[in-house]
């Protein structure tokens, strides 16, 4: 039986902390039932443990992607980065600036408090809050449970706020189509070089708070050269928030993450002719075709009338 160590620690890491949680659950299904006995040594069969919840997590993220981009048609755009780097004003800016028909929802993550939900709400969009208490991260678990709050038939765009950590998320995708990781220039400017992990798993960095870069002394040039050096070709955008600076390029790089997304999945039906169609109609009128490959395929195309 596993051994598992009890806060309050100094040393507790995200799966430690899953491990608390799933172990302890006798419902879990699949390999994390099996790994409640051990076998052997204590640190393989740990190993072993934390192979099986992350590859759960991945199916998991999988399956959303699955139900809320193909099957409901919405954009998924997650956004990850430290408390204070300036996630909440970025997608602040980025609602303010949509069409009024487009139908958006956020889910918002936080340890604690309403703060973030609140602020959403009075922009007039959906909201989920979820309270992860002592999680850094959220899952897609956690997730799944949030959408029970939104009415995924209503919604064009959905806006993940992951909970302000540039560790926990890295191993944890939720099934977007965009995962994008904001740092600050208030952070300094070895920010990036500190955490190399959490870039690798994502597909677009913004810079952050650039008006006040100089204040601050920090070599906006250098944060982009570290992350062209980290995660080679990845897109990176400078950003004021506050002021609305870079907006314009960040909205087009998400809106070109849609559209990639809808063009791999028609080379695919055009390499195998193996897909299917229907459409999907929103609770205000409006329509939108599904068109579905099979096999172990999951880029799928999706275009809104």
């Amino acid at each position: 039986m596993y051994h598992i160590r009890r806060h309050p620690r100094t040393d507790v890491t995200p799966i430690d902390r899953l491990l608390d949680r799933l172990l302890s659950n006798s419902d879990v299904p699949g390999p994390l039932q099996t790994h409640r006995m051990g076998h052997g040594d204590g640190d393989h069969e740990h190993s072993d443990a934390e192979a099986d919840i992350l590859a759960q997590f991945e199916e998991q993220a999988d399956e959303l992607h699955e139900r809320v981009v193909h099957d409901h048609g919405v954009f998924v755009a997650e956004f990850l980065g430290a408390t204070g780097s300036g996630k909440t004003r970025l997608i602040e800016r980025l609602i303010e600036r949509a069409s009024d028909d487009e139908e958006i929802g956020v889910i918002v993550g936080d340890v604690a408090g309403e703060d973030d939900a609140t602020r959403f709400r009075e922009l007039g969009v959906s909201v989920a809050n979820v309270n992860t208490g002592k999680e850094c991260h959220l899952d897609p678990s956690l997730v799944e449970g949030a959408l029970e709050d939104l009415d995924l038939d209503a919604l064009d765009t959905l806006y993940i706020e992951n909970v302000g950590n540039m560790v926990c998320p890295a191993d944890f995708p939720l099934g977007a189509q965009a995962r994008v990781l904001v740092v600050s220039a208030t952070e300094g400017d070895d920010v990036v070089r500190k955490h190399p992990l959490l870039f690798q798993a994502c597909d677009g960095a913004v810079i952050n708070k650039v008006d006040i870069a100089e204040a601050v002394n920090a070599d906006l040039d250098l944060m982009e050269s570290d992350v062209s050096e980290i995660a080679p070709e990845m897109p990176t955008f400078r950003t004021s928030a506050e002021h609305g600076d870079g907006l314009d390029e960040l909205a087009a790089y998400l809106d070109e993450r849609g559209h990639v997304h809808a063009s791999d999945h028609e080379a695919y039906v055009s390499e195998t002719g193996h897909s299917h169609t229907h459409e999907h109609t929103h609770t205000d009128g409006r329509t939108h075709e599904h068109d579905h490959a099979h096999e172990d395929r999951r880029d799928h195309a999706h275009t809104h009338d």
